[in-house]
């Protein structure tokens, strides 16, 4: 008999023992599955085998090694027929002869073309439960023994156990490698409110520990609830300007709160822009939902160069980062929000305060607590104050006209009435006595509670001063006018009186009757002499008499 069909006990001890031997020595499960699709055809005289592990997010078998056959045949899409696939999925081994005749699935033209004619199939195990796929193939036609079958599904338990061993032991040393990269991250991503500074600690830190081609980041903007890119390493201009991704079937999973491990990129329907994903060079993609405590708010995407199986270690790990990042970024976008609002708010207050100060009255703005928040220019020269004198001082002690009962009143209506009052005040002062024309007028929240108040003080104590020169200068009108009238009136019998007097006196010689006549002369004169002052008058002085009398002497 032929050795290929029938191998003696002692070749399938040594067979056995080698394999073992050479899988034991690897410590990486890349390096496992090459050794075993490299060493396995030629010990049991096949020409071709392919390693296929199982992606539980997708429910699928990506290739993780292959030897033997070409890269066409290893892109097909279906491995095998759903019958053989659903026997290897609850762990039994199949083999076939025959396949280029017996073939019955979508992907027959690649096996003819491959000249594969025979094939083993054989689930990888790891404590009862499936992890991947080991295939042996030949281009000749062959019957697989059952010795044959129950040796090779022994080698695929080995293989099944170096596998979880070394992705055991690697995963304990990335567990190790990304717990401190965990805490370098988290402390750089903490350390700052700055939001890209954050980013690109993110995108620049990760590729690195995770030995990846690139890595990026996109945002959901609030305003459209649109995908846009905020940060990227390793990745050329003409590849982050390819297009939205925001239609892709990966980002609608990601943005759902799960995880999405693409193998190969360039073909993948889960992912658009397969050319210009072969261009870059890019073979495997993770996109990882960002979130902060509430909700999902961006995708963090990383990129390898070569065909990459994302181990739940990595996955986690990049979960974990992208957590830790969304939160900061949260925090950072806090920040911003408050210093934007912050720096709109000194605007407004710079502007207001310009108008203030603009002015030609004092202006107070009073919190309900009776504090002053805010003084203009007007207002502290006036008062020789500083705004540190100012600010922050009750109303009764920073406000020059606060001590008066009727300001106190004033303001407390305002605050209890919620509506403007107008007083008019008197003020003593260096100078003398001051008027002053206040407006205590309420501003109020959403509510109607009183928010601030704000007094406007105008100094009107020249204007009343120029109604006082008015009305005394009506006055004077008066008095002018008055004085004119009562000459006049008086001038006529007055000079009708002195001429009779003195035609009187001419008829008289000597005797007292010429005395009393001169006297009667002179007084007349003396009235005639008042009356022509009283015609130029142009002021007077009031003099008080006695009782409720007054003497007016005429300037």
């Amino acid at each position: 008999m032929e050795s290929t069909e029938h191998l003696n006990d002692r070749l399938l001890l040594t067979v056995f023992q080698e394999v073992t031997r050479l899988i034991s020595m690897a410590r990486d499960p890349q390096e496992v599955m090459d050794l075993v699709v490299q060493r396995l055809p030629p010990l049991l005289k096949v020409d071709a085998a392919t390693i296929r592990l199982l992606d539980e997010s997708t429910n699928t078998y990506t290739l993780g090694a292959a030897h033997g056959v070409s890269d066409e045949y290893l892109s097909r899409p279906i491995i095998d027929s759903e019958e053989v696939m659903a026997e290897l999925q609850r762990g039994h081994p199949t083999a076939r002869s025959h396949l280029d005749r017996h073939c019955h699935h979508k992907s027959c033209r690649q096996v003819q073309q491959e000249g594969v004619k025979s094939a083993l199939s054989l689930p990888i195990l790891f404590l009862d439960k499936v992890i991947g796929i080991l295939r042996l193939l030949t281009r000749s036609r062959r019957r697989f023994t059952e010795r044959e079958i129950n040796f090779a599904m022994s080698l695929a338990e080995q293989v099944g156990i170096a596998l979880s061993r070394t992705r055991m032991f690697e995963e304990m040393v990335s567990q190790v490698k990304f717990l401190e990269a965990l805490r370098l991250i988290s402390k750089l991503v903490n350390s700052t409110l700055d939001l890209d500074r954050i980013l690109t600690s993110i995108v620049e830190r990760l590729p690195t520990i995770l030995g990846v081609k690139a890595c990026t980041i996109r945002l959901l903007q609030p305003a459209t609830n649109r995908l846009e890119l905020v940060a990227a390493s390793g990745l050329s201009e003409e590849y982050l300007q390819r297009g939205s991704i925001s239609r892709e079937d990966s980002i609608f999973k990601v943005l759902r709160g799960e995880p999405v491990a693409i193998f190969d990129a360039t073909k993948d329907p889960r992912v658009d822009y397969h050319e210009a994903i072969a261009k870059e060079g890019i073979k495997s993609i993770l996109a990882i939902p960002i979130r902060n405590q509430l909700e999902i708010i961006g995708v963090l995407r990383l990129l390898t160069r070569e065909h990459h199986v994302f181990t739940p270690a990595e996955i986690h790990f990049a979960m974990t980062v992208a957590e830790e990042g969304g939160n900061a970024i949260e925090k950072a976008r806090t920040y911003r929000k408050i210093n934007l609002l912050f720096n709109q708010i000194e605007e407004q207050e710079r502007f207001l305060q310009t108008i203030m100060d603009s002015l030609w009255m004092q202006i107070l703005v009073l919190s309900p607590d009776r504090r002053v928040v805010m003084a203009n220019r007007m207002f502290l020269e006036t008062h020789n104050m500083s705004e540190k004198e100012v600010l922050g001082k009750r109303y009764e002690t920073a406000s020059p006209w606060s001590s008066t009962a009727a300001s106190q009143s004033a303001l407390a209506t305002v605050l209890s009435g919620k509506a403007s009052v107008a007083i008019l005040d008197q003020l003593d002062s260096d100078t003398g006595m001051n008027w002053l024309e206040r407006h205590l007028t309420p501003v109020l929240d959403d509510h109607g509670e009183v928010e601030f108040v704000i007094e406007a003080v105008r100094n009107i104590t020249d204007q009343k001063l120029l109604e006082q020169e008015r009305l005394e200068r009506v006055k004077l009108e008066g008095v002018i006018e008055m004085a004119g009238s009562a000459a006049h009136q008086l001038n006529s019998p007055l000079f009708a009186a002195l001429g009779t007097a003195q035609l009187l006196r001419d008829d008289l010689k000597s005797g007292e009757a010429l005395d009393d006549l001169d006297m009667i002369i002179r007084n007349l004169k003396e009235i005639s002499e008042l009356t022509h002052k009283m015609t130029k008058v142009t002021g007077y002085k009031s003099t008080p008499y006695v009782g409720n009398t007054t003497i007016v002497e005429l300037k």
